[in-house]
């Protein structure tokens, strides 16, 4: 229903309608929260984004992919710097080229998802990921995330990048958390954050 409607759109429409679609995903990968994606079913071009925007994607066996747009005359271009990111430049261009349907495993050879599990057990999986996040310390999660995207984007080998690393190590340490941290591992308990 939604492509019927988008078909008769005029450019004005189709901007703020994409615009909201990229929103969407930048959200997601910017969420300072682990984002977690469980795929069960068919993510076929926006799905295809929302799966590579998430910090942890895991597949049920039987899950099925593509960026079918060219199919349909256009081209994955608000998804394109998830999905590259995720799947690296060269399988991009072929599953762009393609889009041909690909299965779970090889989803996860490419990158765009880390685990593959039984249909059956994904939820359980799921639950068990979300169990293994609310271990760590919330601001330094998203600190963590902040951190890959600066790895990222600084050039590589050059002391602005050492800095900003240094720094933000040094950061963490002196925060209340990294100091709860440290000193909940050195005393052998949990940290104040770790309900139970």
């Amino acid at each position: 229903n939604w492509m019927q409607r988008a078909a008769s759109y005029d450019e004005e429409r189709n901007r703020a309608d994409a615009r909201a679609l990229e929103l969407m995903l930048r959200t997601l990968d910017e969420c300072p929260k682990p984002v977690v994606a469980l795929v069960n079913g068919a993510a076929i071009g926006g799905g295809v984004g929302l799966v590579a925007a998430c910090d942890i994607a895991i597949a049920a066996e039987g899950a099925q992919f593509a960026t079918s747009e060219v199919r349909l005359g256009i081209v994955p271009a608000v998804i394109a710097p998830f999905v590259v990111r995720a799947i690296g430049p060269r399988e991009a261009r072929r599953w762009f080229l393609t889009a041909e349907r690909f299965g779970a495993e090889e989803a996860r050879r490419i990158g765009l998802v880390h685990e593959v599990v039984p249909a059956d057990r994904l939820a359980e999986r799921g639950a068990a990921m979300t169990a293994e996040l609310l271990k760590g310390g919330p601001a330094a999660q998203a600190e963590a995330k902040r951190l890959v995207q600066l790895v990222r984007t600084m050039p590589q080998g050059g002391s602005i990048l050492a800095e900003a690393t240094v720094a933000m190590i040094a950061d963490r340490r002196a925060s209340d958390e990294g100091k709860e941290g440290i000193g909940a591992f050195l005393e052998k308990r949990r940290p104040g954050w770790v309900e139970g």
